[in-house]
């Protein structure tokens, strides 16, 4: 894989050429004392409660004001809301350049901005591994396997690993490095993440180590998340149906075990 500097990266440099067409704020009335030349954490908290109330269209604006003024919390929602088609017409070019911005400001080491601007990256990278249809935005593996590498080795974040681990593993991006995708993986799953512990039972089992794999594929389908326990337990069966009765008894009572001690 191609080695790039994230900083100096296609995410930052395509940041720069889009960012100037947004669109420019419409003026909106606010009341309680806060108005477009407010400070942006004063419009960042009414964005916020104006949201929370169900005035989407007042959140909207009053994140628009707040994040020209260079507040990241409020760029970062505002990007979700455009994600989501959340009080907006839904529009994830317009969500890419604002995640692209926020990473592109960097984040101090310690900031209270980290967490917005590690959710911008993993953003992100799930752009850049699908790209935004008619849009200028195309599929690029290798920049998206890239930020997860930089959000899985710097910030240690379990989804992020997962999903470098995915990548590694199917050869997006990047050789295919079981191994390495191990490393990931083992990471993810004792953060917690229940995808990452399926995903890492199963090498095992594939690799002959049947009864520790099934201990794991079986821990994680009792810890999935609704959405993905379909394809967990797609995995799990399968597992299951090509094992023993004695090995799947002996996994069905090891699961617990190999959670609590992180083995």
């Amino acid at each position: 894989m191609r080695r790039r500097d994230w900083k100096s990266s296609a995410v930052l440099l395509t940041a720069a050429l889009l960012l100037s067409s947004s669109p420019s704020a419409r003026a909106f009335d606010m009341n309680a004392g806060v108005s477009k030349e407010s400070g942006p954490f004063d419009l960042f908290k009414f964005g916020f409660n104006a949201y929370k109330k169900g005035q989407k269209e007042e959140a909207v604006e009053a994140y628009r004001y707040a994040a020209e003024k260079g507040h990241t919390g409020s760029r970062w929602a505002l990007a979700n809301m455009y994600a989501a088609g959340d009080g907006v017409v839904e529009n994830d070019f317009e969500a890419f350049k604002i995640y692209a911005e926020i990473a592109n400001q960097g984040v101090e080491p310690g900031s209270e901005d980290t967490g917005f601007f590690v959710n911008a990256l993993l953003s992100l990278a799930r752009y850049y591994r699908q790209g935004i249809p008619d849009s200028p935005v195309k599929a690029d593996l290798a920049q998206a396997r890239q930020i997860y590498f930089q959000v899985a080795s710097t910030f240690g974040v379990p989804e992020a690993q997962f999903q470098l681990a995915r990548m590694i593993l199917a050869g997006e991006g990047g050789r295919v490095n079981v191994q390495q995708a191990k490393k990931w993986l083992n990471m993810a799953r004792k953060g917690g993440h229940a995808g990452a512990m399926s995903i890492f039972g199963n090498v095992l089992f594939e690799e002959g180590q049947t009864v520790r794999g099934l201990a794991f594929l079986t821990a994680a389908l009792e810890r999935c998340n609704p959405k993905d326990c379909p394809w967990m337990q797609d995995l799990q069966e399968r597992a299951f149906s090509l094992a023993t009765e004695d090995d799947r008894r002996v996994a069905v009572a090891l699961a617990p075990q190999v959670v609590e001690q992180g083995d």
